[in-house]
């Protein structure tokens, strides 16, 4: 066989690994998956208010989603059309568990498989997944073969942290060296947590080690991007293909929506705030709530929280909104404060 021909049929292989992430646009802008709030009824709203280049499901337990109860964790893989390319997350640390919830993610149909290699919820890490991996990467190496296993030929990620005590080029290096389709790196340790500032001036040495190691492997950063004009200046200035944002997306499903303009989302009005909230607690509410039973309403006060806020009266909406317990509740109170004072 003749080198071109080797080229072109490496070539490829690397499309196909890589899936749907060799067809996004550039640079690419992701949503953050996050425990209890980028649930299926929150997507539907960003899918519809601004959707992102792709997006993740919250973290899923491939131990419980294997259990005897699995069934009770697939509504936390629920995905509509519209949110495609859709990844999902899972974690675990035990291979088999990974092998068998991938291939259920395969036959659910998501567009690519997540390994959360960064997670610091100490549940999460008493389960060997998340940032636990760090310490056992052996068993990480493991629980990615098994992922890709289960997979077949869907393209497998990696969202990940620096290190875990301290920054650890090496693991990020180790990951590299998977061949991964992209990876996904939280720019602070695990046990740095929230609590510093993301260390964007890690990210030229992951890119020069990205380059060496496996060059199609696309690099998202995450950790302190606000919006969308703050994220194109992270990629200009520190070279990474995409960025991540998470906490950003707190009350505002718009936040994407003008990211192939390269600009920030347009304001909302306190009044057009109001009602997506509406409409994101009705949503919850159907999706969760009633006979189905899956969530408490309660979820939605911290969207509440995020929703109401820099306005004059926004702290007093807030606290009647804390106390309603329905959808039904929740439009009450905006229609009595849209109303003002008799």
């Amino acid at each position: 066989m003749t080198r071109s021909a080797k080229n072109r049929m490496s070539g490829s292989a690397g499309r196909r690994a890589a899936g749907f992430w060799s067809r996004l646009p550039r640079p690419i802008f992701a949503m953050a998956p996050m425990a209890n709030v980028t649930d299926c009824a929150m997507r539907k709203l960003i899918a519809k208010y601004g959707k992102p280049d792709v997006m993740w499901t919250e973290f899923v337990s491939a131990d419980g989603l294997v259990s005897v109860g699995g069934k009770k964790l697939l509504v936390d893989l629920e995905y509509s059309p519209k949110e495609r390319p859709i990844v999902a997350q899972l974690f675990t640390g035990h291979p088999e568990a990974m092998k068998k919830a991938a291939a259920i993610a395969r036959k659910l149909g998501f567009d690519g498989l997540d390994v959360n290699m960064g997670c610091p919820d100490r549940a999460v890490e008493r389960q060997g997944g998340g940032a636990a991996m760090m310490k056992d990467q052996k068993a990480a190496i493991e629980v990615l073969a098994a992922a890709r296993e289960g997979f077949k030929t869907g393209p497998v990620s990696v969202k990940t942290r620096l290190g875990y005590k301290a920054i650890d080029l090496d693991w990020i290096k180790l990951l590299l060296e998977q061949k991964l389709a992209a990876l996904t790196v939280h720019l602070r340790t695990r046990k740095e947590m929230s609590d510093v500032p993301a260390h964007w001036e890690s990210m030229p040495a992951i890119i020069k080690l990205r380059n060496q190691i496996s060059p199609e492997t696309l690099i998202i950063g995450n950790g302190d991007v606000e919006n969308v004009k703050d994220g194109l200046a992270k990629i200009e200035r520190y070279g990474c293909d995409g960025v991540m944002i998470g906490r950003g997306i707190f009350g505002k499903p718009w936040l994407f929506e003008n990211v192939r303009k390269g600009r920030d989302a347009k304001e909302r009005t306190p009044e057009e705030r109001l009602k997506i909230m509406l409409e994101h607690a009705k949503l919850f509410e159907r999706e969760f709530c009633g006979r189905r039973r899956l969530k408490n309403f309660a979820i939605m006060r911290k969207h509440f929280k995020a929703y109401v806020s820099g306005w004059d009266g926004a702290k007093e909406l807030r606290v009647k909104l804390m106390k309603a317990e329905n959808a039904k509740e929740v439009q009450k109170v905006i229609k009595d404060y849209l109303k003002g004072p008799c």
